[in-house]
């Protein structure tokens, strides 16, 4: 009888996910939280708008300037460790030839079976130094132009999710009314957020949900909280 086909699951969150995770769960806690905050002053509701879009202005600018930092800094630490790498292969090679067989014996690989295999690693400089860059730093290359979508992914999720707690204040009249939209607009869409990024990430859909929800629920609740307090 014949097998089923053996399927793996297996999910490894690429840069552009990571980045839309990033933006989208600051762009929909920050601005609601300050909106409710706001709101709980007592402000009128074209200066919750207000408020709202200059955050979400400056919020996105400042996150996407921390994704383009952040790619770049990858990238420079990746092309420095690289050129180490290669000083090393050069002028100390026979103990870069003994970290390569380090590795492969915490492989299984015996004495004998690792020689020949480390001997013809060593031959062709490039994948030298690529294994070592992979299996003795951990590092992948980072993609050349990764700071600049990094910025744009972040920035835009950002904006994205800003816009959906602070769109009821920008369609209804009606402080109170809007307020009390917008909690229900944006702890769904919190709701839905954490679902499916732990349906991407691996992680059980419906606690990241709940997990989501909480951590942005209560953000806004503790801003409401304190304006009312002092105003």
């Amino acid at each position: 009888m014949p097998l089923p086909p053996h399927i793996e699951r297996h999910f490894t969150a690429s840069d552009t996910v990571r980045d839309i995770v990033i933006g989208m769960s600051d762009g929909l806690t920050v601005p609601f939280a300050l909106a409710a905050g706001v709101s709980g002053a007592g402000a009128a509701t074209s200066i919750v708008v207000t408020a709202g879009l200059a955050e979400i202005a400056a919020g996105s600018i400042a996150m996407g300037l921390g994704g383009y930092l952040a790619a770049r800094t990858d990238s420079e630490h990746y092309e420095t460790e690289r050129e180490r790498e290669v000083e090393e292969t050069e002028e100390v090679p026979e103990k870069e030839k003994e970290e390569v067989a380090e590795i492969f014996r915490a492989y299984g690989l015996s004495e004998a079976e690792l020689k020949p295999v480390v001997e013809a690693l060593s031959k062709d400089r490039k994948n030298w130094v690529d294994f070592m860059m992979r299996f003795e730093l951990g590092l992948e290359q980072p993609d050349p132009k990764r700071a600049g979508k990094s910025a744009l992914t972040i920035a835009l999720s950002y904006i994205a999710g800003g816009l959906i707690p602070l769109s009821p204040y920008m369609l209804l009249p009606n402080l109170t009314d809007a307020l009390r939209v917008s909690v229900g607009v944006t702890l769904l869409a919190l709701f839905l957020f954490g679902y499916f990024k732990g349906k991407f990430t691996g992680i059980h859909p419906l606690r990241s949900g709940v997990q989501t929800v909480l951590v942005g629920g209560l953000a806004a609740a503790v801003a409401f909280a304190l304006a009312r307090l002092i105003g």
